[in-house]
């Protein structure tokens, strides 16, 4: 029986887990996760205290997508029957920042599909972020796809606090998943919005019959990015997609990988992200144990919990929604 105490601690000291340590934590005994879980939160309160960040998505452009991303619905090769839209206008981005703004959603996060943004759509979202930066006091993040270093750079003066572009598995699982873009293409982008001064955010999708050894790659290779904040999603097998029918998970193994990723980048913003509804199911708040942050609201193309249920679920674990600065968040 592996020593979960002496593991965190070892973390807490600037330690990195071995492979050996690493696969014991996804491999270990369902009856010790009550002490995995207290080992992992004893290293999420050294950075975070009992705070959680809330986050929410605006879905501004649906389907449509040249990609061939095998667990997305708006994929080339998708015949999942979801709503397809082209580009919101800024005032239906506006309202959703009003919404996010209610919800009492610390960052604000404007989606769109595609492999990358048009001029006009990166129009359309720069002037939408500079209205609502002067009206709320929220984080945004924007998610368009693969960047350029001269869009990385306006959406920097428009006010973009954070860019999210997901390295989604290891990069020798990469091409299992996707071909029509490279894991390196996704990483060029991570880097273009360093370079710019954006908030860095990269994660994973796990459940797409990857390895553990994958699993344990793509939270080196997230450590390796210095990324700020680390969403991770759980396989929603969606029908209609070339991953359909794809159940791997089971809620146990999923907040494993959320402490080992806590263990790996121990001072990261750890956000339990798409498809916790359906692969936490009713273990869902044992995940802000090693996490420390949520989506509130709906997700891309399926549907999120009820907005006031994730705040019960905070208030009954006894949790408070942080609302500190970026920078604050960072450096701690």
């Amino acid at each position: 029986m592996t020593n979960w105490n002496v593991l965190a601690e070892k973390v807490l000291e600037g330690k990195e887990l071995t492979d050996r340590e690493a696969l014991s934590v996804l491999e270990s005994p369902d009856d010790e996760m009550l002490d995995l879980l207290h080992s992992s939160y004893q290293v999420r309160k050294h950075h975070y205290g009992n705070k959680v960040k809330l986050n929410m998505i605006i879905n501004t452009k649906s389907g449509f997508c040249p990609e061939n991303c095998g667990y997305c619905a708006q994929s080339r090769d998708s015949s999942a029957p979801i709503q397809k839209y082209r580009m919101m206008d800024k005032e239906q981005i506006l309202q959703g920042a009003e919404q996010a703004h209610r919800l009492k959603s610390g960052t604000y996060c404007i989606v769109a599909s595609g492999r990358g943004p048009s001029k006009r759509e990166l129009d359309i979202v720069t002037s939408a972020v500079e209205e609502i930066k002067d009206k709320y006091d929220m984080k945004i993040c924007a998610c368009l796809g693969l960047l350029k270093p001269d869009q990385a750079q306006r959406l920097k003066e428009a006010g973009v606090d954070r860019y999210n572009n997901n390295i989604n598995t290891s990069a020798n699982h990469h091409d299992n998943i996707t071909t029509s873009h490279s894991y390196d293409d996704r990483v060029e982008t991570v880097n273009h919005v360093k370079e710019a001064g954006i908030s860095p955010c990269s994660g994973v999708i796990v459940g797409m019959k990857e390895t553990k050894q994958d699993v344990i790659d793509m939270a080196r290779a997230l450590k390796a990015l210095d990324t700020d904040s680390i969403p991770v999603n759980f396989l929603h097998a969606i029908d209609g997609t070339l991953l359909e029918g794809t159940n791997e998970l089971t809620p146990t193994y999923c907040l494993k990988v959320l402490a080992l990723f806590r263990f790996i980048n121990p001072s990261k913003e750890i956000r339990v992200s798409g498809g916790r509804e359906v692969n936490l199911r009713s273990l869902q708040p044992l995940g802000l144990y090693p996490a420390n942050s949520i989506f509130v609201g709906d997700y891309l193309t399926t549907a999120g919990q009820e907005g006031t249920k994730d705040h019960q679920m905070l208030e009954d674990l006894g949790f408070e929604v942080d609302y500190v600065t970026e920078e604050e968040t960072v450096n701690r």
